[in-house]
């Protein structure tokens, strides 16, 4: 078994909703840690800046013009078996229901030792 590490952005008032539907995608792969513990996530607050341009269709903010919004970084551990499908669908589970047009996201893998 393969595990990751998923950091993603999201606007401080979307962040709960955006969990709970990853949760409950992927109950036994996303934000499980040891068998004990279940929805664990890790988040800081912070300031995300973009400025929209050409085609963009933002959510927040206009196109040409700087945006500042307060933000969530978050960090959830997730458990693949070993094809990376889980951690492929919980990225694209995670554009499905983030409300940015384009959703800022690192993927890490994790050693085990």
């Amino acid at each position: 078994m393969s595990r990751f590490k998923l950091v993603f952005f999201s606007p401080i008032n979307d962040t709960s909703k955006i969990l709970e539907h990853l949760f409950s995608k992927y109950p036994r792969n996303v934000g499980s840690v040891g068998s004990n513990y279940e929805h664990c996530a890790f988040m800081s607050r912070g300031i995300g800046q973009f400025k929209p341009i050409n085609d963009a269709n933002p959510t927040i903010g206009a196109v040409g013009s700087l945006e500042q919004v307060e933000e969530h970084r978050v960090e959830v551990l997730v458990k693949d078996e070993g094809k990376q499908e889980e951690i492929r669908g919980a990225v694209e589970e995670l554009k499905k229901i983030h409300p940015y047009e384009e959703v800022a996201y690192e993927v890490y893998k994790i050693e085990n030792f």
